[in-house]
């Protein structure tokens, strides 16, 4: 018995340490923009003595963040709904309808997990200009499609074996077809996994730094993360200022996170349906 508590308290204290490692940089964060520049040098951690509301008020006030906030948005939305469409039929076709090589063409699919888009600059960025999708939305949206196809799939196949061939037998006796158990019946028990591949690929594209740099010229199609780099081109030594701005940034992602969490949950542990 107290062998047991002392290994429940051991886990406590590690997620208590994984939970600091992540929290103490956001709050450092968030305050950092209410402070001075002084007091950020010397108290970097701490709340602030005196609350300053000027830098975060300049970044609203900054009409450049909301369109750098749009074309992040706009482009984070394609992927995610590209990446939820593409995948779910596919890893539908690889769980229910058998042929003839599938299980090649499933693991073609996961080889691109393997692979980070830093290590196919060079070839993405001649098919991204042979495509002529060169300093255009369309350029980033596709290859995060692309990149994030292996993931999507291997979960949400995992996901679908799992709900119960009954089902499938169920409805193949009423006449269903492929397409219609696929609309009708998968995809409304497949909303915990759809909202965990959807917050995963969200983030990611809200934070993509690298794909944007490499396809986009025009600062109008700028996301946020090249916009920040201007940012603090400008006010390159106030960093308050720039805290603010990353903080202002963050918010969405952190914030649809929080809202899908309990999905994130059930989907990455869950195969069940519902009575």
């Amino acid at each position: 018995m107290l062998a047991m508590r002392k290994i429940r308290w051991g886990k406590y204290i590690f997620l208590m340490l994984v939970a600091g490692f992540v929290l103490v940089p956001m709050f450092a964060t968030v305050l950092g923009g209410f402070k001075s520049l002084g007091e950020l040098r010397t108290n970097p951690f701490g709340l602030p003595e005196v609350w300053e509301f000027e830098y975060y008020a300049q970044v609203f006030a900054d009409g450049s963040i909301w369109l750098l906030m749009k074309n992040s948005l706009i482009i984070a939305f394609f992927s995610v709904v590209l990446t939820l469409i593409i995948g779910t039929m596919t890893a539908f076709t690889f769980s229910h309808i058998k042929f003839a090589g599938y299980k090649y063409i499933y693991n073609y699919f996961l080889i691109g997990m393997m692979f980070p888009a830093a290590a196919a600059i060079l070839p993405l960025f001649l098919k991204i200009r042979d495509l002529g999708l060169l300093d255009s939305m369309s350029g980033v949206v596709i290859p995060q499609v692309a990149f994030g196809l292996g993931f999507s799939i291997l979960l949400f196949r995992t996901f679908f074996e799992q709900l119960p061939s009954e089902l499938f037998d169920a409805s193949r006796v009423d006449g269903c077809s492929y397409i219609k158990f696929y609309w009708h019946i998968i995809l409304p028990l497949s909303t915990p996994i759809l909202a965990t591949v959807g917050v995963f690929v969200l983030v990611a594209s809200w934070n993509n730094y690298l794909l944007p740099l490499l396809v986009l010229n025009t600062e109008q199609h700028y996301p946020w993360t090249l916009g920040i780099m201007q940012y603090r081109g400008e006010y390159g030594i106030e960093w308050n200022r720039i805290l603010a701005y990353v903080t202002v940034t963050i918010t969405p992602a952190i914030v649809f996170f929080l809202f899908a969490q309990k999905y994130i949950v059930a989907g990455l542990t869950g195969g069940a349906v519902k009575g």
